[in-house]
């Protein structure tokens, strides 16, 4: 008679999976609360503690760790000397392990959950028994994903499980168990508020990208399992996303996401905003971003951090968008906007945490750092001119500050109003980032003059306070740290500028 140890956390079909087995002719092996599931459902079940002779201690930390469960996992069953083994020790085989691990990355996820409840989550029994029955595949059939319960049942029927399965089944285990490692490793190294000295990353293929970058470099989308992100978007409507767009995408998101109480729109080109704005509706937020830059706006990647309405799908309408990303699209809107056959329409979930890590490649290398979140603390904010800012300035300086928190370094932000009026990114110098978002400002037809400026970083030199003096700009906030400060702040004076230092960097790469 085959016998199958069935473990559960998870116990979804696990009751039909059994009952499957026990109408095959299976004895089943079971310990704790899945044995008394299995018998709550009139199933027959041997005790864990009679197969090996002990009972289940130490509030069932130890109940699996013994000879005659791994002995009869791992024995091979054409080797005499395995089989003789067993018979001499009492031990029987073991032909089928059905067993998934506590629920370790659900519980780190809880909020406030403490270090001692994390640590009972620790599996170690479990791995041991998937690893020991994947070793020995070529044996031993082993189920870690409850969405394999059936496929094995048909096998079994058909009168065993093929070794093609066998060997899929085993990887799987493999691919679970590292997985379920590199969670505990990093829970117990970001508790203690370091880097792990090894990253064990599982990445999952989503999907086959039609291409990369350019169309001669071929592309697929990994995502990090049960991590919040790209791998949750849902798309509505349209073409494929490309790789291109997923980057965009990326940026689009975290452009909105320093403004929780206003409703935000981003225009996004080659992962950086080229127009941001607050208002009170959709269609106005999306309406002040566009307007921030007009020309650059074509062919855009567009989100917003609320629901789209009828309104915003009418006033985006002719607009050429490549991806328009918001928490929810109204039936209407989406009416109006699947008009636009190639428009990708995505939904994105809200509400998700941001305390991830973000990773850049390099040549045989990565980079590790806290994703970033903006930070509106003005603790450490000091006005640095002999005026300080109007209420006007002081509002404008606060968008602007988390606006261009998002925007490719060097990054220079115009705003009045909550919005922004011209934006200089990703330039080798401070001074061309200043002269550029005047530029962008003006070619949009923008009055610069009363204007607030954010820059993202320290300026190195007086030259781009005297550029944004040019335009009229009559405030500016900016980190401060140069060595230069004062020279900097002399020059802010001279032009009746107000400056604010935060004491922050917001550099993006």
């Amino acid at each position: 008679m085959p016998r199958a140890l069935i473990s559960v956390s998870d116990k979804a079909g696990i009751v039909d999976f059994a009952k499957n087995l026990t109408d095959m002719g299976w004895e089943i092996i079971s310990t704790g609360g899945t044995a008394a599931a299995l018998r709550e459902a009139n199933l027959n079940v041997i005790g864990i503690e009679s197969v090996t002779g002990f009972p289940e201690v130490m509030d069932g930390r130890v109940k699996t760790l013994h000879p005659a469960v791994h002995g009869g996992l791992l024995a091979r069953r054409d080797t005499d000397s395995h089989m003789a083994a067993l018979e001499e020790h009492g031990f029987e085989p073991i032909d089928l392990v059905a067993v998934n691990l506590y629920p370790f990355k659900q519980t780190v996820a809880r909020p406030n959950v403490t270090r001692e409840a994390a640590i009972e989550q620790i599996d170690i029994g479990g791995p041991s028994m998937l690893r020991s029955a994947a070793k020995n595949h070529a044996s031993v059939t082993v189920v870690v994903d409850p969405a394999d319960y059936d496929v094995v049942i048909e096998q079994l029927k058909t009168g065993a499980v093929n070794n093609e399965l066998r060997k899929s089944l085993a990887k799987k285990v493999f691919q679970h168990t590292a997985e379920y490692d590199a969670t505990i490793a990093a829970y117990l190294s970001r508790s203690e508020g370091e880097f792990p000295e090894v990253l064990d990353v599982r990445l999952d293929k989503q999907q086959s990208l039609r291409y990369g970058e350019n169309p001669d470099q071929s592309a697929a989308l990994y995502v990090v399992p049960g991590a919040p992100g790209i791998g949750d978007l849902r798309q509505l409507h349209g073409k494929e996303l490309s790789y291109n767009n997923l980057l965009d995408v990326d940026g689009a998101l975290l452009a909105i996401s320093p403004w929780r109480d206003r409703v935000a729109c981003a225009v996004i080109k080659h992962t950086t905003p080229c127009g941001l704005a607050l208002s009170d509706s959709a269609a106005e937020a999306f309406t002040r971003a566009r307007a921030t830059d007009p020309t650059s706006a074509f062919g855009s990647v567009v989100s917003l951090n609320t629901a789209c309405d009828l309104s915003a799908a009418e006033v985006m309408s002719d607009l050429f968008m490549e991806v328009i990303i918001a928490p929810r699209f109204n039936p209407d809107a989406l009416e109006v906007l699947q008009k636009k056959k190639n428009l990708r329409i995505i939904e994105y979930p809200v509400g998700q945490g941001t305390d991830q890590f973000d990773m850049k490649s390099l040549a045989g290398a990565v980079l590790l750092q806290k994703r970033f979140e903006f930070d509106p603390d003005e603790t450490n904010w000091q006005v640095a001119t002999k005026r300080g800012p109007s209420d006007q300035e002081w509002a404008d300086l606060r968008f602007a500050w988390a606006a261009v928190a998002t925007v490719k370094s060097n990054a220079i932000l115009l705003a009045k109003n909550n919005a922004a009026i011209g934006i200089g990114a990703g330039q080798m110098s401070r001074v061309d980032a200043s002269h550029l978002a005047a530029h962008k400002a003006n070619a949009a037809g923008h009055d610069t003059k009363g204007a607030a400026l954010a820059s993202d970083a320290f300026f190195p030199f007086a030259d781009g306070i005297e550029e944004a003096a040019k335009v009229g700009v009559t405030a500016i906030i900016q980190p401060g740290g140069s060595v230069r400060d004062a020279e900097v702040i002399e020059t802010a004076d001279a032009h009746g500028i107000a400056m604010v230092m935060t004491g922050k960097r917001q550099f993006r790469h």
